[in-house]
């Protein structure tokens, strides 16, 4: 049943990226429970999608993380927005068990995102800074508040 659901996640992401356009590339850091580092995307659906590819790591586990948030966004003045979405996020999870043990697993979870961003209008740079909680669902059902990350981003 796991597999089902992350392969129907992967389809739909893909065809829906497949339609979309491309409007901004860059990192997002520390997000992640530990420190962490995400590739970036944001694409136009006629509003914004932010897809982020992420490598987190922290005492005894690694992670990847395949996140994808559809944002609301609004202006607040003089380069400054805001944005808030909702999404879902697939992880690989890896971790000391004990001595010389490790395990696995695959983890989904409903995303949320929220936060503030800054364009600068002479370069086409975008500073956020953001909050992402989760609510995971698979393996076990458990709620994380998500931890503060930093994103810059080249616009086009």
């Amino acid at each position: 049943m796991k597999k089902i659901i992350i392969a129907l996640v992967a389809v739909f992401a893909i065809g829906g990226v497949a339609n979309a356009q491309l409007s901004g590339i860059g990192v997002r850091l520390g997000g992640g429970q530990g420190f962490g580092a995400e590739l970036s995307t944001m694409w136009n659906f006629g509003n914004r999608t932010e897809i982020d590819l992420g490598w987190s790591s922290g005492d005894h586990h690694t992670n990847f993380t395949l996140t994808g948030v559809y944002q609301w966004q609004g202006e607040i003045g003089s380069g400054f927005g805001w944005f808030a979405g909702v999404g879902a996020r697939v992880a690989y999870w890896s971790w000391e068990s004990g001595y010389n043990n490790s395990d696995s697993d695959i983890a989904l979870a409903i995303a949320g995102q929220a936060g503030i961003e800054y364009q600068f209008s002479a370069i086409p740079i975008q500073l956020s800074l953001d909050i992402r909680p989760c609510f995971w669902l698979i393996p076990e059902t458990n709620f994380h508040w998500g931890d503060i990350a930093l994103g810059i981003r080249y616009m086009f």
